[in-house]
């Protein structure tokens, strides 16, 4: 086995510095030492270098009767880049931007005109960019309101539909007023920034994976009940997206001759008692579970938010008696957008990567 290359090593010990700043806030040299196990040495030269290229700055002292060197805080430099997660939903679009350590810096809201009420008699003409037929103009613009004037990194798009991991684009076209084909391609050319796009549910199970009830699993399925029905596969730590971007698609499944996504509906579900909500849920479940065996099925959407610990735990039981595969069955945890903050964290990783190295 080779070892290391000098720039090799010295790049790794960077990633791992700024990923515990990262992680525990600003830091001295003293604690990256005892947090990293490299030398005095060592520490003193990456910080160094940390710090000619912007990553890092001295941010305060240690401890109230501590002066010089080992007393230094050192932190992220939040400023050097930012990124901004989209949720495109059926009827709306929201924007989040977030600097380099995940602060909240921007946000705004654009409502996404269905073409019924623009070509309907007397409606009121929408505004520049609400058209559908200029949905991407619109995502721009909310963007680029959101960002105010700061330049970014990259831009996470999260909307329905299956993704192709290879183009990049939607196979088929969703259900989103003025959705067309290379929809994330013609953003980028309006913003000048990567632009990445990914299926909401599987956002939403990112999310789900770093903040909410799959925190720390290494395999789990999100079952997401919304107004559109699907589900997110994560197995051996990795998101498990399909040839064609389809995998977790139950919602098309037939359950009992009907389509799945018929019976566990948001409007459905909404005026279903609990038991009768949980038999439903639970079928699909029991199919996740006997063909992945994730261990954990996460309830997320609205419906698996609203129903909570009571309604997971009716599904719980009704899942162990269909499948023979044990698995906990867990409410979703995510505090507000599940769709949007995926959409961050998906961006914050693929910023990190390009300006941590």
């Amino acid at each position: 086995m080779k070892s290391a290359t000098p720039s090799l090593a010295r790049a790794i010990n960077d990633r791992l510095a700024l990923d515990l700043l990262l992680q525990h806030g600003p830091l001295t040299a003293p604690q990256l030492r005892d947090l990293t196990g490299l030398s005095r040495p060592t520490v003193s030269d990456l910080i160094e270098r940390l710090m000619e290229g912007g990553l890092i700055q001295v941010t305060g002292e240690y401890g109230e009767d501590r002066r010089g060197p080992n007393a230094r805080l050192y932190g992220l430099v939040a400023e050097r880049a930012h990124v901004a997660g989209v949720d495109v939903r059926r009827s709306a679009l929201h924007v989040t931007v977030v600097d380099i350590t995940g602060h909240v810096v921007g946000s705004s809201t654009r409502e996404i005109v269905p073409v019924s009420r623009v070509e309907a008699p007397g409606a009121p003409a929408p505004g520049p960019g609400g058209l559908p037929s200029d949905l991407p103009g619109l995502v721009a613009e909310a963007v680029v309101e959101a960002a105010a004037g700061r330049a970014l990194e990259t831009v996470v798009i999260g909307a329905p539909g299956l993704v192709d991991p290879r183009s990049g684009d939607l196979v088929a076209p969703n259900d989103v007023p003025g959705w067309r084909p290379g929809l994330s391609e013609a953003v980028r050319r309006r913003l000048g920034v990567p632009v990445t796009l990914e299926n909401e549910v599987n956002l939403a199970a990112v999310a789900e994976w770093r903040t909410g009830s799959a925190t720390g699993r290494e395999d789990f399925v999100l079952l997401w009940l919304d107004d559109g029905i699907g589900a997110a596969t994560v197995l051996g730590g990795r998101l498990r997206r399909g040839v064609s971007g389809g995998a977790g698609e139950i919602g098309f499944l037939e359950v009992d001759g009907r389509p799945y996504c018929d019976q566990v509906a948001a409007g459905t579900a909404d005026g279903l008692a609990p038991e009768v909500l949980a038999e439903r849920v639970a079928k699909g479940a029991a199919a996740l579970v006997s063909i992945l065996d994730p261990g954990l099925v996460v309830l997320g959407g609205k419906t698996g938010r609203a129903g909570g610990d009571a309604l997971a735990a009716l599904v719980s039981e009704r899942t162990r008696a269909l499948s023979p595969a044990p698995v906990e069955v867990r409410p979703s945890t995510v505090a507000g957008n599940a769709v949007l903050q995926g959409a961050v964290l998906t961006a914050l990783d693929l910023a990190r990567d390009t300006v941590f190295g």
